[in-house]
C-alpha cells in the first residue's frame, strides 16, 4: 500500500480489497507457525509476556494467555482517537499482516477487512503508549473489539461490539496459535495517527504557499524571489519545489514588478529614496528557503510512513521463508516518533512564519499601503481585525511551546524490560495538535488576505490562482466595515482549508 492508496479509503471512500497472492502467503505463514510452535519455546506463544518470558505457560493454557495480554493491556486513557485514526491505524495494521511474517490467520484480515470497509470504529483512548512493544495498550483495545468485547463507534453511535457483530453477522476473531499478542504488539495506531498527519500537513503547506504567493501580489513584491535562477543554486530540492509553487500560482498576476523593469532601467532609478520596498520583509520574500524545509521534511515522512505500513513491526517474526523464527525488536516505534517531530516542527514553523505575514498586513507603519488592522471603518471606533491577531499569536506561542522533541522522552517501565522508549504515540498526538493550531493560524491568515485585496481593490489583478482563493473565502466572509465577530468564519475557513484539497501542486 502507498500514501495515496490508504487516502483514497480513508478520504475518498475507497473500498479495501485484500491481494489474494499476499492472502495465500498470510496463510502459509501461519500454517508453517503452526506446524513450527508444537515443541519449541517461543515468545508469546507458550511463554508470557515481556519480563514474564522467563514463565513457560502450559499447554493447557495457551488460548487463554493470548485472550489475556488483550484483555490486561486494554488500559488507555482520555478521549478516543477520531474514527478516521482509528481507520488509519487498522489499514497500518493490515499492512504488517500482508507482509506474511505474524503468523496470524487469515481471518483476522478479513475481519479487520470488515471493520474497515463497514466504517466501525473500536473505541481506543489516546493515553497508554510509550511506542516501544508498539502501541501495546491501543492495538489491546482494537484486539478487544475483534473478539467481540469492548465497545465500537458504529453509525455515529457508541455501541457494544458483541450488539454490532450480532446485528451484522459477524463472528469474532478466533485464537488459532498468537492472534492475540500479533494484533496487540507493533506501531499500528502511531504510524495511522501520522498518516492522517500527514494528509493534513501536505494540504496546509500548499495553502501556505498560496498564501505566500498572495501576499506579495498584495505587496507589489518584485517577483525574482521565486525565479528559477534565484533558487536552482541553493541544491536544496524542496526550495527549488516551493519556487516552482510559487511560480505556478502566481502566473498570470497583473500586481508584481520585475525588478529589471523599475531598478534596473536608469531612466527609472534616479531617485534618492524608494518609497517601495527594495527587498521585501523576510515573510514575505524568504518563502521558498523557509517552506522548502517544510516540503523536505514532510517528503521524508511519507516515505517513513510508506515503509512503515509496508513492514513486519510486530515479534517476534515468522518466517516460513526460511522455516524460522527470530526474536527482535520490529515493534520498536523510534523511526514514527523522530519523523513525528520533525513534522510538528516543520509546521511550527509554518504557523509562524504565517503569523509573521499576518503582522505584516495588520501593521501599517511596516506595510505602509493598508490601513491598521485592515480597518474599513472609523478608526478608533472601528477596530478591524485587531483581535484576530490575539488568536493567531497565542495560538501560535502554543505551538513553539509544543515544538520540544518528544522523541528524546524516554521513561524506563514494565520492570526496565522497556528501558529505553519512543513514545511515538504521544509525538504523533502532539504532532496532530499543532498541525490543528496551524490551520487556526492559516485560517486567519486567509480572512485578512481577502480583506487586504479589498482594502486596495486588487482582486481583478490578481493571478487566477489566488482569485479563486479570495472568491471562495469571501463566499464565507464577506467584506466588512463594521465590527463583526470572527469565530464562526475563522471555524468555517479553517473546514474549507481542510476539506477543500489542493490537487494542481506536485512535486
Amino acid at each position: 500500500m502507498d500514501l495515496s492508496q490508504i487516502y483514497d479509503i480513508l478520504f475518498g471512500g475507497q473500498t479495501l480489497t485484500l491481494p489474494s497472492d499476499e492472502m495465500e502467503k498470510v496463510g502459509q505463514c501461519y500454517e508453517f507457525l503452526r506446524e513450527f510452535a508444537t515443541d519449541k519455546v517461543i515468545y508469546g506463544i507458550n511463554t508470557g509476556f515481556g519480563p514474564m518470558a522467563q514463565w513457560r505457560v502450559g499447554d493447557s493454557h495457551l488460548e487463554e494467555l493470548q485472550y489475556n495480554i488483550i484483555r490486561s493491556h486494554a488500559t488507555g486513557a482520555g478521549e478516543p482517537l477520531s474514527d478516521v485514526e482509528v481507520r488509519s491505524a487498522m489499514l497500518a495494521r493490515i499492512g504488517t499482516f500482508l507482509q506474511a511474517r505474524s503468523g496470524v490467520n487469515p481471518e483476522v484480515l478479513l475481519l479487520l477487512q470488515e471493520f474497515v470497509n463497514r466504517e466501525i470504529y473500536p473505541f481506543i483512548p489516546a493515553h497508554g503508549s510509550v511506542g516501544a512493544s508498539g502501541d501495546l495498550v491501543q492495538l489491546a483495545h482494537i484486539a478487544l473489539c475483534l473478539i467481540g468485547e469492548g465497545k465500537v463507534h458504529y453509525n455515529g453511535e457508541w455501541r457494544q461490539t458483541a450488539e454490532v457483530f450480532a446485528e451484522l453477522g459477524l463472528k469474532p476473531m478466533r485464537i488459532y496459535v498468537r492472534e492475540g499478542l500479533s494484533v496487540t504488539n507493533g506501531t499500528s495506531v502511531m504510524t495511522g495517527i501520522s498518516i492522517v498527519n500527514q494528509y493534513y500537513a501536505e494540504n496546509l503547506l500548499k495553502y501556505a504557499v498560496i498564501a505566500g504567493a498572495w501576499i506579495n501580489e498584495i505587496a507589489d513584491s518584485f517577483d525574482d524571489y521565486m525565479s528559477v535562477e534565484e533558487n536552482i543554486c541553493r541544491r536544496q530540492p524542496g526550495q527549488q519545489v516551493i519556487a516552482r509553487w510559487l511560480r505556478e500560482v502566481s502566473d498570470g498576476s497583473r500586481h508584481l514588478q520585475k525588478r529589471e523593469h523599475e531598478l534596473y532601467d536608469p531612466a527609472r532609478n534616479r531617485d534618492s529614496y524608494f518609497e517601495h520596498k527594495v527587498q521585501a520583509y523576510y515573510s514575505l520574500r524568504c518563502i521558498p528557503q523557509i517552506y522548502g524545509p517544510v516540503y523536505d521534511t514532510l517528503r521524508n515522512a511519507a516515505d517513513v510512513l510508506e515503509n512503515e505500513v509496508n513492514s513486519a513491526c510486530d515479534n517476534p517474526i515468522v518466517d516460513y521463508t526460511a522455516r524460522n523464527i527470530f526474536h527482535g525488536g520490529n515493534f520498536h516505534g523510534d523511526y514514527i516518533s523522530l519523523e513525528a517531530d520533525k513534522v510538528k516542527i516543520a509546521m511550527v514553523r509554518l504557523a509562524m512564519t504565517a503569523e509573521r505575514q499576518l503582522n505584516y498586513l495588520f501593521h501599517d507603519r511596516i506595510n505602509g499601503i493598508l490601513p491598521p488592522f485592515l480597518n474599513l471603518g472609523v478608526l478608533g471606533l472601528n477596530y478591524g481585525m485587531q483581535a484576530c491577531q490575539f488568536t493567531a499569536t497565542s495560538t501560535t506561542a502554543e505551538c513553539q511551546t509544543l515544538a520540544m522533541p518528544n522523541y528524546v522522552h524516554s521513561i524506563p517501565n514494565n520492570n526496565d524490560n522497556q528501558d529505553i522508549v519512543s513514545m511515538g504515540t504521544n509525538s504523533a498526538l502532539l504532532c496532530r495538535k499543532v498541525i490543528d493550531n496551524a490551520y487556526q493560524v492559516m485560517s486567519i491568515l486567509y480572512i485578512a488576505l481577502a480583506q487586504a485585496t479589498d482594502c486596495l481593490d486588487l482582486a481583478d489583478r490578481l493571478a487566477p490562482a489566488t482569485r479563486a482563493q479570495y472568491d471562495a473565502i469571501r463566499k464565507i466572509c464577506p467584506k466588512f466595515i463594521e465590527d463583526t465577530p470572527f469565530y464562526e468564519e475563522i471555524a468555517e475557513t479553517e473546514k474549507y482549508l481542510r476539506t477543500n484539497i489542493i490537487r494542481y501542486l506536485n512535486a
